[in-house]
């Protein structure tokens, strides 16, 4: 929630950025008065800047009453180079994936302290499945997320491995276990969960690399891991090498 933004000294570009920034991963479906409260705006003040963005194709109103982010704001999202170009270079390898699998695959980069997460095909097992496009989940808890964590600076690593918060009964919250981990995603090339973000949801993910640096994570969600675990790998760090390949 943005702060001040109710001050007199405040512009409308802050106020408009604030209520923006209402939405997030847990508020993707927000009211009126909910996009208020949490941009901390008058109500009056936030009705009419929401018109404007409504009208601009930054937000939408559903017929429910409620506001969710509109595809104009969306295409503008989708223009920031870095990821564009990733997405795209990705895009035909995780259709690969998925046409050989049928199995939920999904490509995240890493956010801070978060799994950001730039594309994603819905595989046809009933497995329950958090992650959405443009989401933002932890990288303790994701096949991705421990990737990325593991090749992440080491300030980064001693801040999450310091803050673990437990999400599902079998999440990782003993820092020295998640630390033993990470040291074998690094050395053998590739990171594994059992229902550690949601019951019933295993994944895999294996790197992808610019050069010496990894630059994102391509993964696997699937019911189990049980006796398709090295097919996954395989098919994942192939994947992976041909993606960091394409990419200049």
């Amino acid at each position: 929630m943005a702060g001040n933004t109710s001050q007199p000294g405040a512009t409308v570009t802050s106020r408009v950025l604030a209520l923006l920034g209402a939405f997030d991963a847990q508020h993707r479906r927000l009211t009126l008065t909910d996009m208020a409260r949490r941009a901390e705006l008058p109500a009056p003040t936030a009705h009419r800047l929401v018109a404007e963005l409504e009208a601009w194709g930054a937000l939408t109103r559903q017929e429910s009453g409620d506001y969710v982010i509109g595809r104009r704001l969306w295409n503008v999202g989708l223009l920031a180079p870095v990821q564009t170009g990733l997405r795209e270079t990705a895009s035909p390898f995780l259709h690969d994936l998925y046409g050989a699998t049928l199995a939920t695959v999904q490509i995240a980069v890493r956010d801070g302290d978060a799994a950001l997460y730039l594309d994603r095909l819905s595989g046809h097992a009933s497995v329950p499945v958090v992650s959405r496009l443009g989401s933002r989940l932890p990288l303790h808890a994701t096949g991705v997320g421990k990737v990325l964590l593991a090749h992440a600076p080491r300030d980064v690593q001693e801040h999450v491995l310091s803050h673990l918060t437990r999400i599902s009964a079998h999440t990782i919250v003993h820092a020295g276990v998640l630390a033993t981990q990470l040291e074998r995603v690094r050395r053998d090339g590739y990171a594994t969960t059992t229902e550690e973000m949601t019951l019933g949801a295993c994944s895999v993910a294996a790197p992808v690399f610019r050069g010496d640096d990894v630059i994102a994570a391509l993964g696997f969600v699937v019911p189990s891991l049980k006796g398709n675990r090295p097919r996954l790998v395989s098919a994942l760090r192939v994947a992976a090498q041909g993606i960091s390949r394409s990419l200049v």
